[in-house]
């Protein structure tokens, strides 16, 4: 089941069910649809604003300019037999509760959860980090999330102890693990 990184200019990770390679344009709508699906929760600048924003136009635009994702980026999953994207998972640059270190990052869209599939694109991605050179990776999780944390749990991600409270999301739980 883990990754397995094929050479080439266009990185892909490969697992018994699941593609992660680059977004493309022509899946802006399914980056869109992640952005609808998320739960009412989590902070503004992670919601669609009062002006529809990101649009379908905006997500295109980001996708176009992102370029190829080298030891970071959010990877589209793709399941091999039916060929539809079904969300993303990756690396994205840490930030100061994660002493700078890349975190892991995963979302599925609602229909896709609970089937294991944010465990094996998240096992492929952290196969990908290691032979990347990293040594270490962070998750932040909100402390009510917790199909995200059992996730987490699954592919060795360990609670920190470190918190972030914020008085209307709730409590962001970090953790992390050694590859």
């Amino acid at each position: 089941m883990s990754g397995e990184v094929e050479p080439g200019p266009e990185l892909e990770l490969d697992t018994e069910r699941l593609r992660l390679r680059a977004w493309r344009v022509s899946e802006a709508a399914i980056q869109r649809e992640l952005w609808t699906e998320r739960d009412p929760r989590v902070p503004a600048r992670r919601q669609i604003d009062a002006d529809g924003r990101p649009t379908i136009a905006d997500l295109e635009e980001a996708i176009c300019a992102g370029g190829p994702p080298t030891s970071l980026g959010l990877l589209a999953i793709e399941r091999k037999a039916e060929g539809d994207v079904i969300g993303y998972c990756g690396l994205i640059e840490g930030g100061p509760e994660t002493e700078g270190e890349p975190e892991l990052a995963f979302e599925l869209l609602r229909r896709f959860q609970g089937q294991g599939y944010a465990t094996e694109a998240s096992l492929a991605v952290l196969d990908w980090a290691k032979s990347s050179g990293h040594v270490r990776l962070w998750a932040t999780v909100w402390d009510w999330n917790a199909a995200s944390r059992r996730v987490l749990a699954k592919v060795g991600f360990t609670e920190t102890g470190r918190t972030e409270v914020h008085p209307v999301h709730g409590t962001n739980v970090v953790t992390s693990r050694q590859l």
